[in-house]
């Protein structure tokens, strides 16, 4: 067993494991950490695989972009922890009997055949100029230019749905109106002179006023 493939069986059962914890967590915060730690051992994947841009894309926009998103997101939004830990118990034989039927149809897809690496040859060492960044990019925006414009459909649709789901009205909280704003004109919208009348000072006849400066006291 060479170091290669030492280095692929830690980097994927550490992705399993924390694929796992991300399900299991009844702590959205510490479920977010945990799908940060898949990605970054994701990325390890990758770079054994010789795809070096794709491990810098998922660390990069996933870990740096997406999962700060999703961090703020859960932040933002008022979870009862308490009643997920009682959804937990209840929903963890349909999440269980789920997980087993789906990995029962992915070994009836793929094959046991096909879980055993040494029937794969070892891939053909490229020249030092080649880029699998342009490589990357004909097949994406040629081959699979549809599906890639779906799928960023579908991401700008979990956008949305996640600036709506923060978007709460609550009576206490005061909020800006940007179209009222740029419709304010000069005058009484930014400006109003109040006129209030003087009053007039009374002094008591009790007080002493000092004497003015350079002058002095009568004999």
């Amino acid at each position: 067993m060479g170091f290669e493939k030492i280095l692929f069986y830690i980097f994927g059962g550490i992705a399993v494991i924390a694929a796992g914890m991300v399900v299991t967590r009844r702590n959205p915060v510490h479920a977010v950490l945990y799908l940060v730690l898949t990605f970054v051992t994701s990325a390890m994947l990758w770079m054994l695989l010789e795809a070096e841009f794709l491990a810098i894309v998922l660390v990069l926009v996933y870990v740096g972009a997406v999962m700060v998103l999703f961090l703020f997101v859960v932040m933002m939004l008022d979870i009862d922890v308490a009643a997920m830990r009682a959804q937990f118990v209840r929903y963890l034989p349909l999440g269980l009997l789920i997980a087993v039927v789906m990995l029962v149809e992915i070994f009836l897809v793929v094959g046991p055949d096909t879980f055993g690496l040494e029937q794969f040859a070892k891939p053909q060492a490229r020249p030092a100029d080649y880029s699998n960044t342009s490589e990357l990019g004909m097949v994406l925006y040629t081959i699979y230019m549809y599906p890639f414009e779906i799928a960023a459909v579908i991401l700008l649709v979990a956008i949305v749905a996640a600036i709506r789901l923060t978007l709460r009205r609550r009576p206490d909280t005061k909020y800006q109106d940007p179209s009222r704003q740029v419709r304010v004109k000069k005058g009484p919208d930014r400006l109003r002179v109040v006129k209030v009348p003087a009053e007039p000072r009374v002094v008591s006849a009790n007080v002493r006023t000092a004497p003015a400066q350079g002058e002095g006291e009568a004999p």
